[in-house]
Order: C-alpha cells, then sequence, then structure tokens
C-alpha cells in the first residue's frame, strides 16, 4: 500500500508543473527547474555546480530561450569551444543566437548570484 501511494504522489508531482520547484526560503521564492542545461550544468566539472544554482540557471533558461535554444546552449558546458566558435562565426543566425544566449546569461547571473 505504501509503494502504491507513493507511485501516485511522484505521479501527481511530475504531473504539476514538469519539475519545476517553487520554495519560499526567508520570504524569497526560488524557482527551479529541470531541463536540458540543468542537466548539463550537474554533469560539468565546475566547482560552483550545485543542484539549486543549476535549476535556477534552467529556470532563467525556460524564461529567455527556446527549447533549440536550450539543447544548444547545454552543449557549451561539455564544449566551451563550441561557444566561442558561435561567438566568433559570421553567420547571421549564430548571430541572433549569441544575442539570446547573451541575454539569458546576463540574466541567469544576476538572478541565480548567490546559489
Amino acid at each position: 500500500m505504501r509503494i502504491f501511494a507513493a507511485l501516485m504522489m511522484a505521479a501527481l508531482l511530475a504531473a504539476c508543473g514538469g519539475g519545476r520547484v517553487d520554495r519560499i526560503d526567508s520570504g524569497v521564492v526560488t524557482r527551479l527547474s529541470s531541463g536540458p542545461i540543468s542537466r548539463a550544468c550537474n554533469a560539468s566539472d565546475r566547482k560552483a555546480r550545485n543542484p539549486r544554482l543549476c535549476g535556477c540557471i534552467q529556470w532563467v533558461a525556460d524564461q529567455t530561450l527556446s527549447g533549440s535554444d536550450q539543447r544548444r546552449s547545454a552543449k557549451f558546458f561539455r564544449d566551451p569551444q563550441r561557444a566561442h566558435d558561435v561567438w566568433m562565426s559570421k553567420s547571421s543566425s549564430d548571430d541572433a543566437f549569441w544575442d539570446r544566449y547573451k541575454r539569458f546569461s546576463g540574466s541567469s547571473e544576476r538572478y541565480c548570484r548567490g546559489y
């Protein structure tokens, strides 16, 4: 019976927000999400990574980047050279992506500071 109840609770939680968790810490709402950016961040070898920071960055990505932009950006965690190549590219589509990526990274720096 406990297993059934746990499975039902897991199914209910999974249906309620796609992995997003809203918490109130000291009166501040912290939104955490799961997705390609969060997974890549958590899998990275960066010292500052932690689930809360990576979830916050994913939440910002959900607000500012399309799904395809998120998947493309997630690859930068494994291969920073890709980011440099896009930045240096002369392609108009790469330039447009880079503008969106810069807005995302600036927003995530501001919003996720202190995680």
